[in-house]
């Protein structure tokens, strides 16, 4: 299990790990330490609901170090809006899914690594993780339906419509140096917004509460897009970004974020030459220092500094507790981790 945790917080959550929200915002996981932990054991049970070999592919990722940052949002949305049904279940609904875009993400990408480890397909092939990312969204999809209700399966529904639509068009814009910023914020809202907003919104929609889950909704699509646009810029000022990626990948593989894009506007010539190819390994330091020289890092902390104060503005409709507090201490940390 990821979380050891008493009251007074988090002891650990993924040893070797980069720099992460459990370092920051300890409190906010010792506020729902319990919750947290019911979580987890409710991941693991559902990856054990099936034949050894999909269930040894699922623990393999699950048991990499993840952040649970959905979990987490999940069970502090449900607590400001006085869920009552059964938490654990709740919680683990958008990890599985989370967990199944992953794998998937690493056959399509052909990833080498994950969180410091080799990547599935890399341990037990490509058709086996593609089938167990398939479970997992589908196990996903059925707790939600027995856990959350009507409205937040359908939900679901779309947010997996969605996030497949974003990683299709991701996999279609592939090494398209013309890609704009509209394009780029669009698959981040549809691949990764859309599936934190559901987390957060979840026990809203279980206890019927409309206006709180549109409250709710609209934190997770501000909050959830403002953490991709941290983790890009990451790429270029950290050593690591939150998902163990080194700094300067991004821009090794021409990778279109949103630094790079609004560099491009800003450095004449700079569009042109990565058209030519991936730079070299010797050129990486050298580019990074003109992208961040631009203030394209910035710029774009900027946007997400936005898009953070976005959902804190939603966050005014629900009624003061300490989880309200909490998801705003979540919200102002995307940003001052990089800060």
């Amino acid at each position: 299990m990821h979380i050891q945790a008493s009251r007074n917080g988090p002891t650990g959550l993924h040893a070797g790990a980069p720099h992460s929200l459990i370092e920051d915002v300890s409190t906010v996981f010792g506020l729902v330490v319990d919750e947290m932990t019911l979580t987890e054991q409710e991941l693991h049970a559902q990856l054990q609901l099936t034949i050894p070999a999909v269930a040894e592919i699922g623990a393999y990722l699950a048991e990499s170090g993840g952040k649970r940052f959905r979990p987490l949002l999940t069970v502090l949305g449900a607590r400001a809006v006085g869920f009552e049904g059964s938490i654990g279940h709740l919680g683990a609904i958008g990890e599985l899914l989370h967990l199944g875009s992953l794998l998937h993400d690493d056959v399509v990408d052909d990833g080498q690594e994950r969180r410091g480890q080799p990547a599935a397909q890399k341990e037990y092939g490509n058709p086996a993780v593609i089938l167990t990312g398939d479970y997992c969204v589908a196990r996903g999809l059925l707790l939600s339906s027995e856990h959350a209700g009507h409205e937040a399966v359908t939900r679901l529904a779309w947010t997996v419509t969605a996030m497949s639509e974003g990683e299709v068009t991701q996999l279609l814009n592939r090494g398209n140096l013309d890609l704009n910023v509209e394009s780029y914020m669009d698959i981040v809202y549809k691949k990764s917004a859309t599936l934190i907003a559901w987390c957060v919104a979840a026990g809203a929609w279980g206890v019927g509460d409309s206006e709180a889950a549109e409250a709710l909704y609209t934190y997770g699509l501000s909050v959830g897009t403002a953490f991709q646009i941290t983790d890009d810029v990451l790429d270029y000022t950290g050593e690591k970004t939150t998902t163990g990626k080194r700094r300067g990948r991004d821009l090794a593989e021409r990778k279109m974020t949103l630094p790079l894009l609004i560099a491009m506007e800003r450095i004449p010539g700079l569009r042109d030459r990565l058209k030519t190819g991936n730079p070299s390994p010797e050129r990486i330091p050298a580019l990074l220092e003109q992208v961040h020289a631009s203030g394209a890092t910035d710029a774009a902390l900027e946007r997400a500094r936005d898009l953070v104060q976005e959902g804190l503005d939603a966050l005014s409709a629900l009624p003061d507790s300490p989880y309200k507090t909490a998801l705003e201490q979540l919200a102002h940390h995307l940003v001052d981790r990089i800060a």
